[in-house]
Formats: C-alpha cells, sequence, structure tokens
C-alpha cells in the first residue's frame, strides 16, 4: 500500500539550506517515478522535482539548480537538498507518485508533509 512519510524540514533562515527526506517504499519497490511536491502558505500545491527509477531527474524552472532530488533505492528513500532557501520557499513539502496507478496524477492520499519555513 502506498504510504509517504516526508521528514527534515525546519525553521531556516535565508541562505540556509536543508535535506529533506521521504520514505516511499512502495513506489521504489515497484520502480515507480517519486515527486516532490510543495503547497506555501494560503497557495495550492505544486510540482517541485521528480526522479524516475533509473535516477534521471526533472525540475521546475523556478528551481534554478536551488534543489537537488536524488533517491537510494536500497534504503527507499528519496531526498530533496535545498540550497540558498529563500522566503519564498516557505512551504509544507510532500513527496507522491507523480502518476499515480498510471494516470498523470499524484496519490489522492499525501502524507503529513514537512514544514519549511524560511524566515529570520
Amino acid at each position: 500500500q502506498a504510504q509517504f512519510v516526508e521528514s527534515g524540514g525546519g525553521l531556516v533562515q535565508p541562505g540556509g539550506s536543508l535535506t529533506l527526506s521521504c520514505t516511499a517504499a512502495s513506489l521504489i519497490q515497484n520502480r515507480e517515478a517519486v515527486s516532490w511536491y510543495r503547497q506555501p502558505p494560503g497557495a495550492p500545491r505544486e510540482l517541485v522535482a521528480t526522479i524516475t527509477h533509473g535516477g534521471s531527474t526533472y525540475y521546475m524552472d523556478y528551481v534554478k539548480d536551488r534543489f537537488t532530488i536524488s533517491r537510494d533505492n536500497a534504503k527507499k528513500m528519496v531526498y530533496l537538498q535545498i540550497n540558498n532557501l529563500e522566503p519564498e520557499d516557505t512551504a509544507v513539502y510532500y513527496c507522491n507518485s507523480p502518476r499515480f496507478r498510471g494516470s498523470t496524477s499524484p496519490s489522492p492520499t499525501w502524507g503529513q508533509g514537512t514544514q519549511v519555513i524560511v524566515a529570520q
């Protein structure tokens, strides 16, 4: 059964860095791609980055080389490293399948997410 557990968020000053972790055992076991999403306060959830089973990565244009998605299939983990954090990065970050059960949408069941707050 698909299950996502995110961790690694926190309060950080602008310019700092964080590495977020995602447990996505079912997706990794089935050799599925995994994506990171984020939802800023009062805004819709948006796609951030995607990594395939083979390690191909895809990023939204706004990332501008500050975000790095990676995965460790042996550990069944997916990571998102964020450098040079900006206040606009403040959001709850989630992981999910970008194509749940062959669709073009993520699973409707989301994890709790991990909150990133970028502020003084």
